[in-house]
């Protein structure tokens, strides 16, 4: 019974895992997996992890440090009658041949002063986490601006195949149609042989069609690290009208938001100051440096009259000392420094302008997409009105036997580029609008 029972439950797991690995996915659910699991967004998180760490150890520069040290000899001199071992200010004498030493030490230094360099090594760290979390950010806006790229594509492609479904459907009974015809004496070979070959063509972009459905979800699997076993398909439903007739963005608006919000901005932007932080310290090189020292030591030897303890008390010794480094001469290390920070704090600036240029050109661009896109769905959408109409007149004539297969072929051939010139504009719009909206700050909303 109990074996039952567990076979049972484990049935319905199946199914439920089953379930839940066919359940389709829309796009905020594809965003919302793809910033948990995405490989790169994982990386550039580690980096961050990386960064406090560098920042606890450039903090620890201000803590002393201290160390203990032991040393232990042992000696053998089997001709030497008489042996002084001379230990800091001791002597001692033996007899012995066999000698032994041993010393213990305690030793202590901490900077107090080396031209604030550990204190700016803190702020330049500080300014670079803030760099790195922005390379994350930037990274999350990266993969769901492609993640709705795949989806739109998907959608479009859906679509398309719903066209291609129903042309399918007409040619099939063209052909069915032609055949009777040519039984009944009233259609030649050649023309049912057009028939056939737009049938097979039809079936054709049907096969093309899905084939490209399955690429773009592979692509979007990629981007979710889904891999060859998950069974994977997505939903959303067929965008409205009004989404795709919304009002443009302004770009200039647009293009200020984004100069505003978006982290590549931002990070440039402290990619200078942190340049200038670089050259200040590279420059504070040239400050002189104070330490501070300590130690506590003892020693004790075999060949003493004294037994261990008391050669350790009477051995100790303590001492403490500062120590001024003033550099004057490195072979230019310096020097380089400065230079190359120099240099690094130009080539921050011209990273500003080229990533203020690239953002400038991408906006302008969803813009002009956006706009041209809008006009061309309006124009394309009368004419698959018209064409719709004048093909199915062409149908109905042809059926009756009014038309010849070559007036068919092309009217179908005009309602396919129709429909697709109005769903490639439709979702061109629709994706351009998003994708102006979403460099202002706001949410992908298809």
């Amino acid at each position: 019974m109990m074996n039952k029972t567990f076979k049972i439950a484990c049935m319905l797991i199946g199914l439920s895992t089953c379930a839940s690995a066919q359940e389709s996915w829309g796009l905020q659910d594809c965003i919302d997996y793809a910033l948990k699991n995405n490989i790169q967004i994982q990386k550039n998180r580690v980096s961050e992890e990386k960064g406090d760490v560098a920042l606890w150890n450039r903090k620890g520069a201000f803590f002393p440090s201290l160390s203990f040290s032991t040393s232990h000899n042992v000696g053998y001199r089997p001709f030497t009658e008489t042996l002084a071992i001379v230990q800091g200010e001791q002597v001692t004498t033996t007899t012995s041949n066999v000698t032994y030493q041993g010393s213990y030490g305690l030793n202590a230094s901490v900077t107090l002063w080396n031209g604030g360099i550990n204190y700016k090594n803190i702020k330049e760290q500080k300014l670079q986490n803030e760099i790195t979390k922005l390379q994350t950010e930037q990274s999350e806006l990266s993969i769901q601006e492609q993640i709705a790229q795949l989806y739109v594509q998907i959608m479009y492609t859906k679509e398309a195949l719903k066209v291609s479904e129903e042309l399918l459907k007409t040619a099939q009974k063209q052909y069915d149609r032609g055949l009777e015809m040519q039984k009944q004496g009233q259609m030649a070979k050649a023309d049912v042989i057009q028939l056939e070959a737009q049938l097979s063509s039809a079936k054709y972009d049907i096969a093309n069609c899905n084939a490209q459905v399955e690429n773009f979800k592979r692509q979007l699997k990629s981007v979710l690290e889904l891999d060859i076993n998950s069974d994977f398909n997505i939903k959303g439903d067929i965008p409205s009208e009004e989404k795709v007739l919304a009002i443009i963005p302004n770009k200039l608006d647009a293009y200020n938001k984004a100069l505003t919000s978006r982290p590549e901005i931002k990070s440039a932007e402290l990619g200078i100051e942190q340049a200038k932080m670089q050259l200040d310290i590279a420059k504070r090189a040239h400050y002189p440096t104070l330490r501070a020292s300590a130690s506590l030591g003892s020693n004790h030897s075999s060949g003493a009259r004294n037994n261990w303890g008391n050669q350790m008390k009477s051995n100790l010794n303590m001492s403490a000392g500062l120590t001024v480094s003033v550099p004057i001469f490195d072979n230019r290390q310096i020097a380089t420094n400065i230079r190359n920070a120099k240099l690094n704090q130009v080539n921050s600036q011209l990273d500003l302008q080229d990533k203020r240029t690239a953002l400038s050109n991408t906006i302008e661009q969803y813009w002009i997409n956006a706009n041209n896109n809008q006009q061309s769905y309006l124009a394309a959408k009368a004419r698959v009105k018209s064409q719709e109409a004048s093909y199915e007149l062409l149908n109905e004539q042809f059926l009756n036997g009014l038309k010849n297969t070559v007036d068919v072929l092309q009217g179908r051939d005009n309602v396919i580029n129709a429909e697709q010139s109005m769903l490639q504009s439709k979702y061109t719009t629709l994706l351009n609008i998003q994708l102006l909206k979403f460099y202002t700050g706001e949410k992908i909303d298809l």
